[in-house]
């Protein structure tokens, strides 16, 4: 059985592991949570976006965040010019993605329950959306595209 930092661990590395395959880059941040500077669990990129992500598993069917853990997230994506995201593992269910807005605020926390999960998590493929394209695809996409313009000055 598995301690709870090994769960953890083995979910950011199998969220490494996912963006890397989906031609982003990903990395695990060293010592994210026990340094005194603001650090998320994995940082993921491609040529348009960059995450920062606060990563956890849980056996159950609730995960509270502490006020600073979030605070952290906030200040680190800002600084480094990145969307801040929680990600959460439920038992038996896909991961799910938060946006700082849509973190239940306890009072001297933050919560998600699986519940909103369901209704306001984004799953790995809809985190990536249409941002799941390369450079090139998206050179292609717009090269494909007319783009038309307005002319108000224009009377035909």
């Amino acid at each position: 059985m598995l301690n709870r930092k090994a769960k953890g661990t083995r979910g950011e590395r199998e969220l490494v592991a996912f963006f890397n395959d989906q031609g982003w880059v990903c990395i695990r941040v060293a010592g994210s949570g026990s340094s005194r500077y603001p650090a998320p669990d994995i940082l993921a990129g491609n040529a348009i976006r960059r995450l920062a992500i606060e990563c956890k598993v849980t056996k159950d069917e609730k995960k509270y965040f502490p006020q600073d853990e979030i605070d952290q997230l906030r200040t680190f994506a800002q600084k480094f010019g990145a969307e801040a995201w929680v990600a959460v593992h439920f038992p038996a269910q896909p991961w799910y993605f938060f946006m700082l807005e849509d973190l239940k605020v306890t009072g001297v926390s933050f919560c998600v329950t699986l519940e909103m999960a369901r209704f306001k998590g984004l799953t790995k493929e809809q985190l990536l959306g249409d941002w799941n394209k390369g450079p090139a695809e998206d050179a292609k996409v717009l090269s494909e595209t007319e783009t038309f313009f307005f002319d108000p000055e224009s009377q035909d």
